[in-house]
């Protein structure tokens, strides 16, 4: 028996022990990880392929801060909003075709508020196109071993061809966490303030789960609703995967009971495969399975009302997830700043294009006349 094959039933004792302990029901996929030494410390059909929706913005933020260490973009360099990106479905900023923001605001608008309309324009300005960026997006999927991925959009939007998995989204994060230490704050952020719209950080975990320090959510029908989530405690920084939640609440809490007893080593063992030598412990689907049914019916959504207070806000119940007793921690975007490169074109300096003189008849000039 191969080292993985034990693997199973750690994972049964696992959940046996969550549901015992007053957990959350598990939902759909799901991984937990030791960052880094990249050690499982608890999974469930981690391979089995999922629609990965908003999570797949983290793939376009690797993207981007592989072209930035290549010396191909800058944090300053401009991402232009095009007709075709403005066209995005919500959740969007709305920026007018034309709009012209730095690659940093638009990274840290596509984590915080997951605006489709300003990740497709990363997308196009970094690839040219959005075919193009989605090849480079499968090329860094293929180097990093994620062998059950395929993206076709920057932003995760729904696609029968866009899928991904438990385990290979753990081998997106922990490449992101440890080959890009210098940009960990874009995935700790609190919010974003734009003009007077304040758009606070969908992972209810940030500010409100002891050492919670990333990463993102995600959110279609098809899907369900994914959370990716890191915390730091001491040296060791622990990552969970949740894939299909019915809930924004669900999938918080599950992240947390997870997270919280993979710190203190309950339940889990220590001695399991990592990311690279986990293997499938039960046949699969080939197929991304849809789960609209059961989380868009009328009923779903009476029910997730029901999660909020009388002031709309979402009430989670985990022990480990306290009330934040402040306001959040808000960093400013908007648009302009932008005067770095960007693939393929000239660099122009950030001032205003000068404006054409108007054509004038010619006129003669006598001796003495002109200086």
């Amino acid at each position: 028996m191969q080292p993985w094959q034990t693997r199973k039933p750690i994972v049964l004792v696992a959940a046996l022990l969550l549901a015992l302990l007053g957990a959350p029901a598990l939902a759909g996929p799901y991984l937990l990880f030791d960052v880094g030494s990249g050690r499982v410390l608890a999974e469930d059909d981690a391979f089995q392929r999922w629609y990965p929706a908003s999570l797949t913005k983290l793939m376009t933020a690797y993207v981007a801060f592989r072209a930035v260490e290549s010396g191909e973009m800058q944090l300053d360099s401009p991402i232009l909003m095009t007709q075709n990106a403005a066209k995005e479905p919500p959740s969007k900023m709305g920026f007018p075709p034309g709009s012209v923001l730095t690659l940093d605001n638009a990274l840290k608008i596509i984590l915080v508020k997951s605006a489709n309309d300003v990740a497709t324009a990363i997308a196009e300005s970094i690839g040219g196109s959005e075919a193009g960026f989605a090849a480079r997006m499968n090329a860094e999927a293929r180097r990093l071993g994620m062998t059950d991925t395929h993206f076709v959009n920057a932003h995760g939007l729904h696609s029968p061809d866009h899928y991904s998995t438990a385990r290979d989204l753990a081998l997106l994060v922990r490449a992101l966490r440890t080959e890009f230490p210098q940009f960990a704050n874009y995935f700790a952020l609190e919010g974003i303030r734009y003009g007077k719209s304040v758009v606070e950080n969908h992972n209810f975990l940030i500010g409100r789960f002891e050492g919670a320090d990333g990463m993102k959510t995600g959110y279609i029908c098809a899907g369900g609703f994914n959370l990716i989530a890191t915390a730091t405690r001491g040296r060791r920084t622990l990552a969970v995967i949740v894939l299909g939640a019915h809930s924004q609440v669900e999938r918080a809490e599950l992240a947390a009971d997870l997270l919280a007893r993979g710190f203190k080593g309950f339940g889990f063992g220590l001695g399991g495969p990592t990311l690279t030598s986990l293997r499938p412990s039960r046949p699969v689907s080939p197929t991304a399975i849809d789960i609209r049914s059961q989380v868009c019916s009328q009923e779903a959504v009476a029910k997730r009302a029901e999660m909020r207070d009388d002031e709309g806000r979402f009430v989670l119940n985990s022990p480990h997830v306290r009330p934040r007793t402040r306001e959040p921690r808000l960093v400013a975007v908007g648009l302009g700043g932008a005067s770095g490169p960007i693939p393929g074109k000239p660099v122009y300096a950030n001032i205003p294009i000068p404006t054409p003189r108007p054509e004038y008849p010619p006129q003669t000039v006598s001796a003495g006349e002109g200086g």
